[in-house]
């Protein structure tokens, strides 16, 4: 990752963008400190979420979840088939 001052960023700013736009990540310098990156658009993957967790994802720290899919997982006979709650108990306790 190259690091670029403010000044020479000003005076050669196309240059900047094209390397930008090919991919690669610039640190902007002012008196020495980092204060900036100059780095391509990443996909519209943060729409909607706060600045920080795109950051964070961009990072790697933290994973966007995913929602699943009702239809990935097998369904399951009611426990009680025609029974009801009352009738369970009754059996449990011996009542029947």
């Amino acid at each position: 990752m190259d690091t670029v001052g403010i000044r020479r960023l000003k005076d050669h700013l196309s240059e900047y963008v094209r390397r930008a736009r090919a991919g690669e990540r610039i640190r902007v310098s002012s008196h020495g400190e980092v204060v900036a990156e100059l780095c391509p658009p990443q996909p519209d993957a943060g729409a909607g979420a706060p600045a920080g967790l795109v950051e964070l994802e961009r990072r790697g720290t933290a994973r966007r979840i995913v929602r699943n899919e009702g239809s990935r997982y097998r369904t399951q006979e009611p426990a009680l088939g025609e029974s009801t709650a009352r009738d369970l108990l009754d059996w449990t306790r011996g009542d029947r």
